[in-house]
């Protein structure tokens, strides 16, 4: 059952891309041992689900799969399936509550929570973030070989002083989130807001989005900005219950 879990997400992975995937691409974005992601590809490839490139080794759907198309996840089940563990976020954390999914080569925002205060805030829903100015941008880019594709070879707009401008600078930080399971931001897209973010995943372990908090650095981080621990348990705790309700949770 795990092996066609994961055959099946390496399928969703692919159709959800324009381009072609390596076999550690899939492997990153899966969470697989990077001979395990090779080893399904060269399963599906026998039977024609997939294609390799013969010049860059890569992967993408064979021509009997085209019809899946980019419509792998429907966001109206990633918002319905999220809304109650965002509530309980925002009201745990005290702060605003983001769901984004990837879109292209932007984070588009699926479902927002308002922070709750009584302070005027503006609904986002339907929003498109920058993906390395965010931390959900960051979450998708570490887990999601297209997001990670998206801004490979872009020229990365400077919001603000603390943007992270530099391609190589932005692969260091996905692989520090692929480690630590969650991402950040502090002063990034809007000086003086931070935030955190943590993957959310479907079947087989696909990311399909991610959930996080945002707010004023000094209610997010500490004097070094470096988020509050427990904010980040928090996020965590909420992307493992979203991803348990969409039958992503890891086995």
């Amino acid at each position: 059952m795990q092996s066609i879990e994961r055959a099946a997400a390496i399928l969703r992975l692919l159709a959800a891309g324009s381009g072609r995937l390596g076999a550690g691409e899939v492997a990153r974005s899966l969470g697989l041992a990077r001979g395990t992601a090779h080893g399904l590809l060269r399963t599906l490839e026998r039977v024609g689900f997939v294609e390799q490139d013969g010049g860059s080794g890569k992967y993408r759907l064979g021509a009997a799969l085209l019809h899946l198309g980019a419509g792998y996840l429907d966001v109206n089940e990633l918002r319905s399936r999220a809304i109650n563990w965002a509530d309980a976020l925002a009201s745990r954390s005290g702060e605003a509550v983001r769901i984004g999914t990837f879109l292209d080569g932007k984070v588009l925002v699926v479902h927002h929570v308002f922070r709750p205060d009584d302070t005027p805030q503006a609904m986002d829903v339907g929003s498109l973030l920058p993906l390395h100015a965010t931390a959900l941008g960051k979450a998708l880019i570490a887990h999601d070989a297209n997001a990670a594709a998206s801004v490979r070879d872009t020229v990365l707009e400077p919001y603000c002083r603390g943007t992270i401008t530099d391609p190589k600078e932005l692969a260091r930080v996905a692989a520090r989130v692929r480690e630590n399971g969650w991402a950040a931001e502090a002063g990034e897209l809007s000086v003086g807001e931070a935030g955190v973010a943590a993957p959310i995943r479907g079947h087989g372990g696909l990311v399909v989005g991610a959930i996080g908090i945002s707010g004023p650095v000094e209610r997010i981080c500490d004097t070094r900005r470096v988020p509050e621990p427990r904010l980040v348990a928090f996020v965590c705790d909420a992307a493992r219950a979203v991803s348990r309700d969409l039958g992503g949770a890891r086995r």
